[in-house]
């Protein structure tokens, strides 16, 4: 029963789903016919396909209405499990419908695939005909363009400009269109446009402004209105030099040139950098205290801000030290250092020692405390590194600047509502009372005067210059090719020869133009030097060439000066072979000795490498010489005034260190006489303080006491000198 009921009920259903879609039913598609005499007999000849679609139709409900109901009221009891039948049933009918339409192709198609492949590339070739005709057609029809809409007004000011501080950013186009269209100069919509004007170009400016550019940019900053804008102007340069603290000189340069026009605006920032290093102190916030020491030192260097500001603050630093605290004050000190040991020498030297004693506490941990002692070495190299102010920023003369001074302990005043917008009453005077005060500071009417009272004599001096140029033209050659040229054929010559005649005889095939024979004495020099070892060639090479011509000579006389000069700049190696050099042409007497004048032997006059190079030099001559020669050659009256340097008879401390130093180095000879005059000091100097003789006036009977006592006096003076020697 429940297959039958499973088969029959998929008829039943569909035809009474077709009653319910189908509003009128014709007679042969929703009702039972009688009988089965009226059917058409299955062996006719072809229907066509719609009689054969309305026969099927009628073929479907047989059952009548009395086995309807039967059917209905015996499926009542068991429609749960009717359901689910028929739940299967149909999922499975759906099944098999599928997997019939996965075998076979589609009955409406009626073709094998390679049909439906040809037809797919028919159909795609007519839609890329029709595309190109398209495109064909819109190419050769004249587009039409439609104008373009006029922008739209701009919205009314008291909206685009909400708030205290605006907000909303407007185009400078739309901004410039803005400030043309407002008619009334004085109300408080143009006036809040010029400030938001005057707020970017300032900051603009400040953040542009560079060591290269900032003579330029000064009078740009001039040209706006800065007495109105002075808050604005103080808030972007504190905030600049936080973002970039390696620019603080030049923020500090910047200041200094506005602070000579304006110095309540210097002093304006004075207190705001004051307020923003005892916040930062209050709040143990090192790198803000850092920016704010820094924005002090540069602003101290360029006597904006008074020393005693200077000292004021590293006394607060130091009274109860730190870490922090004590890094902060060597900072300080390396940047203003150089201006306060001309200005206040005594009060920074307080303040090394104050550095000193916190060294020697030793309760700060030793990265801080190596940080004092690079102090104390740039202190001794006379803050060599450090200098106060850089040439390119020294643009204002000291004594036009104007310098403020204030104290730590002091109540300070901000000034901070003029960094905002306010409405003024009387806008359009101040603006006209500043637009004269730019024109007298910038000089814009005496130069517009002289310029059209110049330009007619500039014309003529044009002319008249162009003809004189034209005939004082010369080529110069600025690269020194000729001179590059030059010094590589003389060093391949002199590396290039077999011995110094060979080198002698090609050097001298050389044109030389007048004032390059120094260039042979330099590249002879260079090479000798150059050597691993030093090598006679070069010494006999410089001989024949002060032989030959006395040009060469001077030439070698002021490289001597030259070398000695820079004696400490030169290797161990270098030293040693321009000494030797020197020497062979001394020993020879290529090389007047008059040139040792220039060598002054005292512990004051002489480094270390000097001392090498001396050494060096007289070793070499002894041994070209001989000690006795060189002996009698040193101790020539002719040459004792080039040989006093040398050996200094003027305080028995030069003349002591002079033979210790030529003891030392085995040449102890040669300061034979030196000795005999220092031994003979004491004497010299009782005859020179020798009082004069008595009168024949005094009487004769003088005391045995005053004989005592001018004996007692002689002794002493005696002992002094020699404590003196």
């Amino acid at each position: 029963r429940r297959r039958r009921r499973s088969r029959a009920s998929p008829p039943d259903r569909d035809a009474d789903r077709r009653r319910r879609h189908d509003p009128k039913p014709s007679e042969d598609n929703g009702v039972a016919k009688p009988s089965k005499a009226d059917d058409p007999p299955r062996s006719r000849a072809r229907v066509s396909d719609g009689e054969e679609e309305d026969g099927r139709r009628a073929r479907r409900p047989r059952a009548s209405d009395d086995e309807k109901e039967g059917d209905r009221r015996r499926r009542r009891p068991r429609d749960s499990d009717d359901g689910r039948d028929d739940r299967r049933g149909s999922k499975r009918d759906r099944d098999r419908d599928r997997r019939r339409r996965r075998r076979s192709p589609s009955s409406e198609s009626g073709s094998s695939p390679d049909d439906r492949r040809r037809r797919h590339r028919r159909d795609e070739a007519s839609r890329r005909r029709g595309e190109d005709r398209g495109r064909e057609e819109r190419r050769a029809s004249p587009e039409r363009k439609e104008p373009t809409p006029p922008l739209p007004p701009p919205p009314p000011l008291p909206e685009m400009i909400p708030g205290r501080t605006g907000g909303i950013y407007i185009p400078p186009f739309r901004m410039a269109q803005m400030l043309r269209d407002v008619e009334d100069k004085a109300s408080p919509e143009y006036q809040r446009l010029t400030w938001d004007a005057l707020k970017k170009s300032i900051n603009g400016l400040v953040n542009k402004v560079n060591a290269t550019n900032i003579k330029n940019l000064v009078p740009e900053l001039l040209a706006e209105n800065l007495v109105r804008g002075r808050g604005l102007f103080c808030q972007s340069c504190i905030k600049s030099q936080m973002a970039s603290p390696g620019f603080t000189d030049v923020f500090a340069a910047l200041v200094a040139v506005v602070n000579t026009k304006f110095p309540e605006i210097g002093r304006l920032l004075l207190v705001r950098v004051m307020l923003q290093l005892k916040r930062a102190y209050k709040r143990n916030d090192k790198p803000q205290l850092l920016a704010a020491t820094k924005f002090i030192a540069h602003l101290v260097n360029q006597v904006v801000v008074h020393e005693l500001v200077a000292l004021e603050l590293l006394t607060v630093l130091l009274d109860n030290p730190s870490d922090d605290s004590v890094e902060v004050a060597v900072g300080f000190v390396k940047e203003c250092g150089a201006i306060l040991q001309d200005l206040t020498p005594q009060g920074l030297h307080a303040m090394f020692e104050r550095f000193r004693g916190i060294l020697h506490e030793g309760e700060i941990d030793k990265r801080v405390q190596f940080l004092i002692e690079g102090l104390f070495a740039i202190r001794k190299a006379k803050f060599q590194g450090f200098p106060a102010i850089r040439p390119e920023l020294d643009l204002v003369e000291q004594e036009d600047q104007f310098t403020h001074d204030m104290s730590l302990e002091t109540e300070l005043d901000p000034e901070t509502n003029l960094n905002v917008f306010r409405v003024n009453p009387n806008f359009a005077e101040d603006e006209k009372a500043y637009e004269n005060l730019k024109k007298s500071i910038l000089g814009e009417d005496d130069e517009d005067e002289e310029g059209s009272d110049d330009a007619s004599d500039g014309e003529d001096e044009e002319e008249s210059d162009d003809e004189e140029d034209e005939e004082q033209m010369e080529i110069r050659d600025k690269t020194e090719t000729n001179l590059i040229n030059l010094r590589r054929t003389i060093y391949l010559t002199i590396m290039s020869s077999v011995d110094f005649e060979e080198a002698g005889h090609k050097l001298l095939k050389i044109k030389l133009e007048p004032g390059q024979e120094m260039e042979l004495n330099i590249m002879l020099l260079e090479c000798c030097s150059q050597e691993r070892t030093y090598l006679r060639y070069y010494g006999l090479l410089g001989q024949r060439f002060c032989m030959i011509n006395k040009v060469f000579q001077e030439n070698f006389e002021k490289c001597f000066v030259q070398q000695y000069s820079m004696i400490h700049r030169l290797e161990t190696n270098k030293l040693r072979n321009v000494a030797k050099f020197f020497a062979h042409l001394l020993g020879t007497d290529a090389l007047p000795w008059h040139v040792l004048a220039y060598i002054r032997l005292t512990e004051e006059d002489t480094t270390s490498s000097s001392r090498i190079f001396i050494k060096i030099l007289f070793q070499e001559l002894s041994e070209h010489l001989g000690i006795r020669l060189l002996n009698e050659r040193l101790n020539d009256p002719n040459m004792q005034e080039s040989f006093e340097s040398v050996f200094p008879r003027d305080h028995p401390k030069n003349t002591r260190f002079s033979i210790n130093f030529f003891t030392s180095i085995g040449l102890g000879g040669i300061t034979e006489s030196l000795r005999e005059y220092l031994k003979n000091m004491p004497r010299m100097i009782m005859q020179q303080q020798k009082p004069p003789s008595p009168s024949e006036s005094e009487s004769s009977g003088e005391s045995s006491d005053s004989g005592s006592s001018s004996q007692s006096e002689s002794s002493s003076d005696e002992r002094l000198i020699n404590q003196n020697l």
